[in-house]
C-alpha cells in the first residue's frame, strides 16, 4: 500500500470547523506585520537539520519552487527518476530528473495548483497535488514502490485538479496553451492575448483593451516589478511575448500586494533559463499579409546556479495600428525586441536575478480618405489641393517613435525554510516622440477633428524599490511588503493652428458691441494661427510623481475554508496629494464532494491618475493659449478610491470541463477617463464624479481530453460613468455653493456582452494541430452617431423635421456635418442608398425612418438614452484558424534540431466591421481585413 506523501506547510492540521477559521482570522493584521520578525527569529532557533532536499530558490518574482528527494521503500535515492509538474487548466508543464542523490529542484514555477507525477523505472508511478502560492520552496519528498508490489497510479486529470481554493478569481495561461492561440496584432500580442484569453476585456483598436469597465485601469506585474502606466503601441511599447513564460489574471479585487491600476492585474512570468545545462532555443521567420514580416530567436542555457534566457525580434508590417478605413492607409510600421533575464545562485539561500530589455517602435499614423486626399483644402486648376502657404498639401504623414528601457535587479534570501526575504530595484523609461507632416496643413482633419499641427516629444520615467518578506507556517501564508517609486514626467510640443476657422476672424472695435471673450481668444491664438503667419507655440511640463505603499496579507486554509486577509497604505504625492488605508478581505469554501467552490472578495483601492500627459491635463489651465483652445477651469487630477466586490463560484464537471463565474460591482468616486486635443496625439487624463459598473464575467475550461483542449470566456460588463467632469482639460465644475449635476453616461467602450471560444487539437501527442478562436463583441458605445430624440430623456441635438416628417441631421454632436467619408465610415444610408466618398446623404438630412447603418446600431425615434440605450458599434463575429506542424522532421526529442511550421489566418470570413466610431479618446477604427501569416522555426 502506498502512503500518500504530504505536502509539508500547504496541509492544515487541526479543526475543519468555520469556528477555527475565524479564530485564526481573526488576528490584527498590524500584529502579523510586525511580528514576522519574530517569527523569523523563532524559526531559525528552533529548527533542526532533517533528511530533505536543500531550500534552493531563484530570485523570487511571480514564481515559487518546489524540490525535494524520491527515494524507495527502503529510503535509498532513487537517480534518474523522471519529475512533473503539471496544471491541466493553464496548460503549464514542467519535467526534471532527479540527480545521484535522488533530489529535484523546479523554479519558476508560477503560484497555482498543480499535480506532481515522478516515474522511474522498476518503480510504480507516484502522483499527488501541491499548492505553489508563495516564494517559500515547498519541499515534497517522495516514496515510489516497487511495480510488482503496488498498485499502478493513472496519471491522468483528476478533478480535484480543476478547483482551486482560491478566494480570488483568475485566469492562468501558459505558454504552452497560447503559444498556438491565433493572435490578430504582431505588434500588441500580449494585449491580443489578454483579451482572448480572460474574461471581463472589451476588445479596442491599437492594442487597447479595457478591463472590467474601466477605460485603462490595467496593471502589469512583471517578475514582480508594477507596470502601472499604459503599454498600449500608441503611449508605450508592451513587454514582447517571446519573454512570456506564463500570465495569470486577476479581473479586479486582488490581495493587497497589488496596487494602482487594479481593474485588471496581469501576473506575468518570465521565461528562465536556470537549470537548463543543455542550451535549446528557436529561430522563427514569418511573413503574412500587408507585407508582415518577423525574425526572432530566443535562447535558454544555464546550470543548476547560473541561468539565462536571450530572446530578440525585428517586426515589420504595413498594417501596425487599425486603420480608420477598413483597407489600410499610410499605416507601415516597424517594432524591434530585445529581452534577457539572468539568474545566479550564490548559494542555497542567496540568488540574484536581472531582467533588462529594450524596444523601438516606429510607426505612422493611419490616414482617412479625408486626411490621404487633404478633403479640406481647396484645389487649384490642376486639381491640386493648397494651403494657405501657397504650397501642395498632399496627404498628411504624421509619425512617431517609441523607446522603451527597462532594468530590474533583485535579490532573494532564503532565511530559514520558511521564510523568504525579497529585494529589488526597477528603472523603466518610454521615451514618446510625435512627428507632423512636413506641410504643417496637411494635418487639419475633418471639422471639429484636428485643428493643429503638432509635434510632441514626451518621457515617462518610473523608477524605485521594493522589498517583501513570505513567512509560511501550519495554515498561514503571510507577506508584507513595501514599495517606494518616482515617476519623471517630460511633456514637451510644439503647436502650430492649421484650420483657419478656429481663430474668430473678427474685428475687436468695441463700437461693433462684439462678445469680448471672442476678441481675448482671437488675440491670444493669432500669433500660432499659421494660416495668417504665425509660428508654433511651445509647451513644457515637469512632475515627479513620487509613491510609497506598505501592506499585509495572510492567505490562511482551514479546511475546506482558504481566507485572504489584506491591509494596504497608499501615499500619492504628485501634483495632488492623497492617502488611502485598503482592506482586502477574500473568502471561499471547498465543497469537494460536489466538486464546488464559493467565493467572495472585496477590496478599496486608491485610483490614481494616468500619468500620460498628466501635466497639461491638470495644470493646462493656467496657460492662455491651452485655454483658448479648450475653454475650462482649474482643476488637478485627484486620486478617487474605489470600492470592488465580487461574488462568484467554480464548479468542477467530472474531470472533464470546469465552470468558473463572479458577480462584478464597483463603485469609484473620481473616476478616471481620458480625452484628447482635437484629435492630436495630445492626450490626458480627465476626471468625472463617480462610476458605478455592475457586470459578470466566466470562464469555462475544457483541460486536454485525448488530445482536444477549449476554453470559453465571456462577460458583460456595464460602464455608467456621472457628470460632471471634475478634472483634466474642458473642466467646468459648478460653482461653489451650488449642487452638482449627476448626470448618468456610457463611457465609449461599455459593452453589454462578448465571448471567445479557443478550441484547439492535436493529432497524437506531437502530430499536427489546428486550432480555432470565435470571438463575440456585441459592440461598444458609438457616442458621435447621429440620432433622434425630443424626449426630455434624450439627447440628440441633431433631431430635426424633414417635410414635417422626424429626421436627422447627419452631424457630430457639436453640430459640424458629417464629411462624405465619415458617413461611409459608418455605413449611414438613406432611403437604401448607402453614402460613399462621392455620393453623402443628399443634404445632410434623412427621414429617420429611412436613416440606417450597416455597420452602427442606432436607437429608435425616441429611444435614444445616453444610459440605457445609446447609439453602439454593430455587434460583430469575428473568426480566427491556425493549424500546423511541431515536429516536422518527426525527432524523438521533438524540441532539439527540429522544425515547426504553422498557419495562422485572422478573420476568417473577412468580416466588415468597426471597432469605434469617432471615439473622443481615438476616432474611428476598423478590425482587420482578412490576413494569413505563415511561420517556420528551427528548434535547438
Amino acid at each position: 500500500m502506498i502512503q500518500k506523501p504530504v505536502k509539508p506547510q500547504q496541509v492544515f492540521q487541526g479543526g475543519n470547523s468555520m469556528h477555527s477559521f475565524l479564530r485564526r482570522a481573526a488576528l490584527p493584521l498590524f500584529i502579523v506585520f510586525t511580528s514576522v520578525v519574530g517569527l523569523v527569529r523563532t524559526e531559525a532557533q528552533t529548527a533542526t537539520p532533517s533528511h530533505t532536499a536543500p531550500s534552493r530558490i531563484q530570485s523570487a518574482g511571480n514564481a515559487g519552487t518546489v524540490t525535494g528527494i524520491v527515494t524507495d521503500p527502503t529510503g535509498a535515492v532513487v537517480a534518474n527518476a523522471t519529475v512533473t509538474l503539471s496544471n491541466a487548466v493553464s496548460g503549464s508543464s514542467s519535467t526534471v530528473t532527479t540527480d545521484n542523490a535522488g533530489s529535484y529542484t523546479i523554479s519558476n514555477i508560477p503560484f497555482n495548483t498543480y499535480r506532481v507525477t515522478v516515474t522511474a523505472k522498476t518503480m510504480a508511478p507516484a502522483s499527488q497535488t501541491v499548492d505553489v502560492r508563495s516564494f517559500v520552496p515547498v519541499t515534497l519528498n517522495i516514496t515510489l514502490q516497487v511495480a510488482s508490489a503496488s498498485t499502478v497510479v493513472e496519471v491522468t486529470t483528476q478533478g480535484s485538479d480543476l478547483i482551486e481554493a482560491d478566494p480570488v478569481g483568475h485566469t492562468d495561461v501558459d505558454r504552452d496553451l497560447f503559444s498556438k492561440i491565433p493572435l490578430e496584432s504582431l505588434s500588441s500580442s500580449v494585449s491580443s492575448l489578454v483579451t482572448l484569453a480572460s474574461p471581463g476585456v472589451s476588445a479596442d483598436s491599437n492594442g487597447m483593451f479595457h478591463g472590467m469597465g474601466d477605460h485603462a485601469s490595467n496593471s502589469f506585474s512583471v517578475d514582480g516589478q508594477a507596470i502601472t502606466d499604459q503599454t498600449s503601441k500608441t503611449f508605450s511599447n508592451q513587454i514582447p511575448m517571446d519573454s512570456v513564460q506564463s500570465l495569470e489574471v486577476i479581473p479586479g479585487a486582488p490581495p493587497a500586494e497589488y496596487g494602482g491600476k487594479t481593474s485588471l492585474v496581469i501576473v506575468a512570468t518570465t521565461r528562465s533559463g536556470l537549470g537548463n545545462p543543455t542550451p535549446h532555443g528557436e529561430v522563427t521567420v514569418s511573413y503574412g499579409s500587408f507585407g508582415s514580416s518577423d525574425l526572432g530567436f530566443n535562447l535558454a542555457d544555464g546550470s543548476a546556479k547560473f541561468g539565462n534566457f536571450l530572446s530578440g525580434s525585428v517586426m515589420n508590417t504595413g498594417r501596425f495600428l487599425d486603420p480608420p478605413e477598413f483597407h489600410a492607409i499610410h499605416d507601415k510600421g516597424n517594432e524591434e525586441n530585445l529581452f534577457d533575464r539572468i539568474d545566479f545562485q550564490i548559494s542555497n539561500a542567496n540568488s540574484v536575478r536581472l531582467n533588462l530589455g529594450y524596444t523601438r517602435s516606429w510607426f505612422q499614423t493611419p490616414n482617412s480618405y479625408d486626411t490621404e486626399y487633404a478633403t479640406q483644402w481647396p484645389s487649384n486648376s490642376a486639381g491640386v489641393a493648397i494651403g494657405p502657404n501657397g504650397l501642395s498639401v498632399g496627404p498628411a504623414d504624421q509619425r512617431a517613435q517609441i523607446q522603451t528601457v527597462n532594468f530590474a535587479p533583485s535579490y532573494t534570501h532564503v532565511i530559514n525554510p520558511s521564510t523568504v526575504l525579497n529585494a529589488g530595484y526597477f528603472f523603466r523609461r518610454d521615451g514618446f516622440n510625435y512627428y507632423p507632416s512636413k506641410n504643417p496643413f496637411a494635418d487639419r482633419g475633418a471639422p471639429d477633428l484636428q485643428q493643429e499641427s503638432i509635434s510632441q516629444q514626451r518621457s515617462l520615467a518610473n523608477t524605485g524599490v521594493r522589498s517583501d518578506i513570505t513567512y509560511t507556517h501550519s495554515v498561514n501564508n503571510v507577506k508584507a511588503g513595501i514599495t517606494y517609486e518616482q515617476t519623471f514626467l517630460d511633456e514637451n510640443f510644439q503647436l502650430g493652428i492649421v484650420d483657419p476657422t478656429l481663430v474668430p476672424n473678427i474685428g475687436c472695435n468695441p463700437v461693433t458691441g462684439l462678445p469680448a471673450a471672442a476678441c481675448a481668444q482671437r488675440a491670444t491664438l493669432l500669433p500660432y494661427d499659421l494660416t495668417e503667419g504665425g509660428g508654433l507655440y511651445p509647451f513644457h511640463g515637469h512632475a515627479d510623481i513620487k509613491e510609497f505603499a506598505a501592506y499585509a496579507q495572510d492567505a490562511i486554509t482551514a479546511g475546506p475554508w482558504t481566507g485572504n486577509l489584506g491591509l494596504r497604505f497608499d501615499r500619492y504625492n504628485g501634483l495632488t496629494v492623497a492617502s488611502q488605508v485598503e482592506p482586502r478581505l477574500a473568502l471561499s469554501y471547498n465543497l469537494k464532494r460536489t466538486g464546488t467552490a464559493l467565493r467572495l472578495s472585496y477590496a478599496r483601492s486608491l485610483e490614481s491618475p494616468f500619468n500620460e500627459n498628466l501635466v497639461i491635463a491638470s495644470e493646462g489651465c493656467n496657460y492662455a493659449v491651452i485655454a483658448a483652445l479648450i475653454p475650462c477651469t482649474p482643476a488637478p487630477n485627484r486620486p478617487g478610491f474605489r470600492n470592488d466586490f465580487h461574488a462568484g463560484f467554480q464548479q468542477g464537471l467530472s474531470r472533464y470541463a470546469v465552470l468558473s463565474a463572479d458577480y462584478v460591482w464597483k463603485y469609484t468616486h473620481n473616476a478616471y477617463d481620458f480625452s484628447v486635443l482635437g484629435a492630436t496625439p495630445i492626450t490626458f487624463p480627465i476626471g468625472w464624479h463617480n462610476s458605478k459598473i455592475p457586470g459578470f464575467d466566466g470562464r469555462l475550461d475544457i483541460p486536454p481530453v485525448h488530445n482536444f483542449t477549449a476554453q470559453v470566456v465571456f462577460s458583460s460588463v456595464a460602464a455608467r460613468f456621472f457628470t460632471p467632469q471634475t478634472s483634466g482639460l474642458g473642466t467646468n465644475p459648478a460653482p461653489p455653493g451650488q449642487a452638482v449635476s449627476s448626470v448618468p453616461f456610457r463611457i465609449d467602450h461599455d459593452e453589454k456582452f462578448n465571448q471567445t471560444t479557443h478550441a484547439q487539437y492535436q493529432l497524437g501527442k506531437r502530430g499536427p494541430y489546428v486550432g480555432f478562436n470565435w470571438r463575440y463583441d456585441s459592440g461598444q458605445v458609438a457616442g458621435a452617431a447621429p440620432c433622434y430624440g425630443t424626449l426630455a430623456s434624450n439627447d440628440c441635438p441633431q433631431s430635426t423635421l424633414l417635410n414635417g416628417q422626424p429626421a436627422v441631421r447627419i452631424q457630430d454632436p457639436f453640430g459640424n456635418a458629417l464629411t462624405p467619408d465619415q458617413q461611409a465610415q459608418a455605413g449611414f444610408a438613406c432611403a437604401g442608398v448607402r453614402a460613399t466618398l462621392s455620393q453623402p446623404i443628399p443634404n445632410g438630412v434623412c427621414l429617420v425612418s429611412q436613416f440606417t447603418s450597416s455597420l452602427l446600431s442606432l436607437p429608435a425615434a425616441n429611444a435614444e438614452n445616453d444610459d440605457h440605450s445609446p447609439p453602439r458599434v454593430a455587434p460583430r463575429n469575428l473568426f480566427d484558424l491556425s493549424f500546423g506542424e511541431d515536429n516536422l522532421l518527426h525527432r524523438k526529442e521533438a524540441d532539439k534540431r527540429t522544425l515547426s511550421a504553422s498557419v495562422t489566418i485572422v478573420n476568417l470570413s473577412n468580416k466588415y466591421a468597426l471597432y469605434n466610431f469617432l471615439s473622443t479618446f481615438s476616432g474611428t477604427h476598423f478590425v482587420s481585413p482578412r490576413s494569413l501569416t505563415a511561420q517556420i522555426a528551427y528548434h535547438f
